[in-house]
């Protein structure tokens, strides 16, 4: 919340006599016609810019809106003068143009946070997208032949070396893949689920309403805590497609608990004549605990245990662009890329093109924790991160004291909101509260809200009654603390 000038007093303190001096309103004959405002010199210039539509349009409503105040005896005079006109209107064009995607820091702890835009692009990622962008490509075009080409072989290659796979097609993202994996090979047919694995995404986005999205129907087996192979076995019947494993990335079911585990169950499947699919989610390439992480299991790992379709996710622990990963065995997925459905999910080219570069990242793995900035957070040192903090301890302290207290502060953050969100990182950053105790809600909203609207919006987490902006994501520090002069708490 902005601080009032020393200069300005309020309540009994004002002057009596200051009722005694209204301030002056205009007239709605006092706004000038359209195009006397568009030939104003600073709307002249932004004609020039931007083009006469876009500036009258902004210019038309904008005198709408003063008319109407002019009208109400609300408009000061002021407001009409030729200068003020042409910085008013300035100013909505700016915030017209002004795109609503925008570029913010990541301070809350999260790294791969679903509602900032999961995992962040490799430079070299960013690079191919812009080289692909900038001139007609071989999308769905055979160099070698000079035909028609299958945009999918861009990164099939790829998928298949990098997991064991057979085959491989992908998807514009993870909900995606497992609906046309379900529709392609068990529509109007029944698909063997344990209750423990009938997740919900985000978005209310739940395994039963895909399953019938896809036109399949669910049989579940088991119970939300326990399931044995002979509950799979009891269920099939000459109406089973698809037996379902489904990796619950995004909850934890601890204490009185069984699961059949990939390897028995597509033993079940096999000796029935029937697939096995598996939903891993957060799709990790290799292995995580490598790096100190969580261990996750792997498509590769999925494969070798006779899974006969792996799915899993793009944007999420693999460090790429929104995607949707269909892996496994020539004959399933040359049905599952066969299917109608297929057209409509495909992604185009520019996730395409930062998927293969992201992929080929992983043919360097000693590389890898540099060059792919989702695993360079998650593995980024603590030292480091504490380092940053108080970089931005001192350039924040300043500009909040008296009002705050700041301190730099041990964190516990997350890898995802929605991949792995019960595992901790050990983190740091810097924890904010109110001096002014009673009030420190209506403060702390304040300051996050100052922070949102700082040129690069700034992202934290209120918890405990303070404001934390975990450092964990932020790499350069000048990008937040060159800003300090814009924050108005």
């Amino acid at each position: 919340m902005a601080r009032p000038p020393e200069s300005v007093v309020h309540g009994s303190q004002a002057p009596q006599t200051a009722a005694h001096h209204p301030v002056a309103t205009a007239l709605p004959q006092q706004l000038p016609a359209l195009d006397k405002l568009l030939r104003l010199p600073g709307v002249a210039a932004a004609v020039a810019a931007h083009g006469h539509t876009l500036v009258a349009d902004t210019g038309r409503a904008l005198l709408a809106d003063w008319r109407v105040q002019a009208l109400a005896g609300a408009l000061p005079l002021d407001a009409v003068a030729p200068a003020a006109l042409a910085d008013a209107l300035q100013q909505r064009l700016a915030a017209r143009l002004a795109p609503r995607m925008q570029q913010v820091l990541n301070l809350t702890g999260t790294v791969i946070h679903t509602n900032l835009g999961r995992a962040l692009l490799a430079d070299a990622a960013l690079a191919h997208v812009q080289a692909m962008m900038a001139g007609p490509n071989n999308l769905e075009y055979d160099l070698a032949t000079g035909s028609r080409g299958d945009r999918d072989s861009i990164v099939e290659g790829l998928l298949c070396e990098l997991t064991g796979a057979e085959a491989a097609t992908v998807v514009n993202n993870n909900a995606a893949a497992v609906l046309l994996t379900l529709a392609a090979l068990a529509r109007g047919k029944e698909v063997i689920v344990s209750r423990g694995e009938l997740v919900e995404i985000g978005g209310a986005f739940r395994m039963p309403d895909v399953m019938e999205s896809a036109g399949a129907r669910l049989v579940e087996v088991g119970t939300t805590n326990r399931t044995h192979p002979a509950d799979y076995e009891r269920a099939i019947t000459d109406q089973t497609a698809l037996l379902m494993k489904v990796h619950t990335s995004n909850y934890q079911v601890q204490g009185f608990t069984s699961a059949v585990d990939e390897a028995t169950l597509a033993g079940i499947a096999r000796a029935r004549g029937l697939p096995l699919a598996t939903d891993l989610g957060s799709g990790a390439l290799v292995d995580m605990a490598a790096y100190g992480l969580p261990r996750e299991p792997t498509p590769q790992e999925m494969l070798r245990a006779g899974c006969g379709v792996v799915t899993f996710s793009g944007d999420k622990l693999l460090g790429g662009p929104q995607a949707g990963l269909i892996v496994g065995s020539q004959e399933l997925i040359s049905r599952i890329r066969k299917f109608p459905m297929k057209r409509a999910l495909r992604m185009s080219k520019l996730p395409l093109a930062a998927l293969e570069a992201t992929l080929m990242l992983y043919q360097q793995p000693e590389h890898l924790a540099q060059a792919l900035p989702t695993l360079r957070l998650l593995t980024r040192p603590v030292a480091d991160i504490q380092a940053t903090a108080q970089a931005v301890l001192a350039a924040l302290a300043p500009v909040l004291a008296p009002r705050y207290s700041v301190e730099v502060v041990a964190l516990q953050g997350q890898i995802g909101s929605g991949s792995l969100p019960v595992e901790r990182l050990p983190s740091a950053g810097v924890a904010i509260a109110p001096v002014d105790a009673p009030r420190s809600g209506r403060a702390l909203d304040a300051l996050a809200t100052a922070l949102r609207q700082l040129p690069l919006p700034v992202i934290g987490r209120i918890a405990d009654g303070r404001l934390i902006l975990d450092c964990r994501c932020l790499e350069d520090a000048s990008s937040f603390t060159q800003q300090m002069p814009f924050l108005r708490p």
